[in-house]
């Protein structure tokens, strides 16, 4: 049984001044008990998820402990610098109490765009596990290679901008 809705694709496409446009496909269309070979998540996916389960585990592991027990930040303890990804523990710790002032004084870059990231993870996981078991067939979103390049390099000059940033003052 196969129920079925547009395809969205947008395919590569390069503008008179050679620039590339990225391309994004996403299929529509939602499978119930699907047969044949799953398609496999991308290893970086799989990492993504290992990262966000880890640092809420040590958050909560921070929390439990009463704030003793966390990882150094290694740039802080040796130059007093608050490196980009500096109070994530502490934020993550701040989240899981239900203190959202708390959380944005600790890291507010990371608590924007960490949920946002951990959705999107959540989903492929999701989806793909759904298949695995064969219940269900759920769209998947696929980004070019280029596409990823430039989102991940878009990300580390945010890092890089907000670490020079927070140390200014």
């Amino acid at each position: 049984m196969q129920a079925s809705g547009p395809t969205a694709q947008i395919r590569p496409r390069i503008t008179r001044d050679g620039s590339y446009r990225c391309r994004v496909s996403l299929s529509l269309s939602v499978v119930l008990h699907p047969s044949g070979p799953v398609e496999p998540l991308d290893r970086r996916v799989w990492g993504l998820t290992a990262v966000g389960v880890g640092g809420f585990a040590l958050a909560a592991v921070y929390q439990l402990s009463g704030e003793r027990i966390g990882i150094p930040c290694i740039l802080h303890a040796t130059t007093g610098l608050n490196c980009p990804l500096c109070g994530s523990t502490r934020m993550a710790a701040a989240l899981l109490r239900g203190n959202l002032d708390a959380a944005w004084h600790f890291n507010p870059v990371v608590l924007v765009f960490g949920p946002l990231i951990g959705v999107a993870i959540g989903y492929q996981v999701l989806a793909w596990s759904l298949e695995s078991l064969r219940l269900i067939r759920l769209p998947r979103l696929t980004l070019s290679r280029r596409t990823v390049d430039w989102l991940t390099y878009a990300l580390i000059g945010l890092l890089i901008v907000y670490g020079v940033a927070r140390n200014l003052n």
